[in-house]
């Protein structure tokens, strides 16, 4: 018996055949992989929960006791009336998430100027120590704290209602003529108790001081402030008070 020869449409199709067998075989494989991660998923699942299991019972437990122990204080109708209350309040709820979140913008924009200010503030009070304020300001409050000791109620509402004449004392305290008055006075004081110029007292040196110039005008001087302080002696005791003009306190500070 002759064996037959293969023609070429017998080999096309037997290629064809190969191909459609190396492709099932692909897809196979495909599905091989596909169930291997199935089960690998479906063990690492059943894993997660047997670990879980005991965990879900404690808590599971741990909140049937809470409840049991809540249930006095609290029913099922307060808890749905609770859950109605949220429901209805959904868009308040909404409306205060949203200015939340406008909140935590303008904190965001604004932690730089403050991080910048706090850092100013940390500069400035570190100078103030350095500078020495904090002692001096706490002897400020010693000394107010001082004056609110001994200073009663009335003795500060006639402060308050003769402010306008401390004020005018005050003004003329800092006029620069009278500084220099006060000054030179603390000098010669100190000049004289220290020894510094040696103090004659004879009849003969006194006459002989008042040609001078400066001396005559220093005793002209102390005159006219002996004659104030009479003039406000007499008012005093006549009980008429003390009205000085705030010009005429200006004038006594020049000539001074």
């Amino acid at each position: 018996m002759t064996p037959q020869r293969k023609g070429p449409t017998d080999e096309i199709t037997l290629e064809r055949i190969y191909t459609k067998l190396e492709a099932l075989e692909t897809q196979v494989a495909a599905l091989q992989r596909v169930a291997e991660e199935d089960r690998r998923r479906r063990e690492q699942w059943d894993d997660l929960a047997r670990d879980l299991e005991p965990i879900l019972n404690d808590m599971y437990m741990l909140a049937v006791r809470q409840l049991e122990e809540a249930s006095p204080y609290v029913q099922l109708e307060d808890l749905i009336r609770l859950g109605t209350r949220l429901l209805r309040s959904v868009r308040h709820l909404e409306r205060l998430l949203i200015e939340l979140e406008s909140l935590q913008d303008l904190v965001h924009d604004v932690s730089p100027m403050t991080h910048d200010a706090f850092q100013l503030l940390v500069e400035r009070l570190d100078y103030m120590d350095k500078a020495g304020y904090f002692p001096r300001l706490q002897a400020l409050f010693s000394l107010a704290d001082a004056l609110l000791t001994h200073l009663s109620p009335d003795d500060i509402r006639q402060l308050a209602e003769h402010a306008d004449r401390l004020i005018a004392l005050m003004r003329v305290f800092t006029h620069p003529h009278l500084l220099e008055t006060a000054a030179a006075l603390a000098h010669g004081w100190e000049e004289a108790v220290t020894g510094a110029g040696e103090a004659r007292v004879s009849t003969w040196y006194l006459v002989k001081q008042m040609g001078d110039p400066q001396v005559r005008r220093g005793v002209a001087l102390t005159l006219h402030l002996l004659q104030v302080l009479g003039k406000t002696a007499e008012a005093l005791s006549s009980g008429d008070g003390v009205d000085q003009p705030h010009d005429e306190m200006h004038t006594q500070g020049g000539m001074a």
